[in-house]
């Protein structure tokens, strides 16, 4: 399991926050203050951590700094201020990545699981009934065989791949490609890049067995565990 360093001094925030990643399958560790994350810092490993640049006794970049001097883990800072300057001085404080609040569930757990990819804390090659895919490299093979996917196409393999054990609602894969296309995406286009992306990774599209209809709820990854 894959942990998490929280560092949020809105109580709700993080409450709902927590939720969101256990439900994602990680454990997380919580501290409100900077005081606290710098106590919980010592002997406590972690992968990841999420650091609210406002905090009541100091600030994020400061802890950020004390992250990185303690371990070698991706930070994403979670910042109600959008303005250039935070973020620039953010990524300058050796921050990998910042998202502004308020945000999408998905969108921060899209972001926490390319972090750790890059970091080579997660997986960047998957395998699943005679597909193999490397997000690192965006290669996708079929039986060895190289596959050429549309930019929605693979937005669409890689929301199922980065969700493996999760059922997809149709209305929550419509949220992700309209993020990533930029443009309207609707049920019947879907329903469209579906078909198009079984029919071009799938040993039978008529039978999938990588993208699985759930009837009555939306979809899901294959059968069992993606392995690496």
């Amino acid at each position: 399991m894959k942990r998490i360093f929280l560092v949020e001094d809105d109580l709700e925030i993080a409450k709902n926050l927590m939720r969101l990643l256990h439900a994602e399958g990680f454990g997380v560790v919580h501290a409100p203050t900077q005081r606290a994350a710098a106590s919980l810092l010592a002997g406590n490993p972690f992968d990841l951590a999420l650091v609210d640049i406002s905090l009541p006794d100091g600030n994020g970049f400061a802890v950020c700094t004390e992250i990185k001097q303690a371990q070698d883990i991706p930070v994403i800072f979670l910042t109600a201020s959008g303005d250039e300057a935070s973020v620039v001085t953010g990524l300058n404080m050796g921050a990998d990545d910042y998202i502004t609040k308020p945000f999408r569930p998905r969108e921060l757990i899209a972001r926490i699981g390319n972090a750790l990819r890059k970091s080579g804390r997660a997986p960047s090659a998957f395998q699943l009934y005679g597909l193999w895919a490397d997000t690192a490299s965006g290669i996708v093979k079929k039986d060895g065989k190289e596959v050429f996917l549309s930019a929605l196409e693979y937005r669409l393999l890689l929301v199922f791949l980065n969700n493996p054990h999760r059922i997809l609602t149709r209305d929550q894969l419509i949220d992700e490609l309209w993020d990533a296309a930029g443009e309207f995406v609707n049920n019947n286009t879907l329903t469209v890049y579906i078909k198009r992306l079984r029919e071009k990774i799938e040993e039978d599209p008529a039978n999938p067995q990588i993208i699985r209809t759930v009837r009555g709820t939306g979809y899901r990854l294959g059968g069992g565990d993606v392995s690496e």
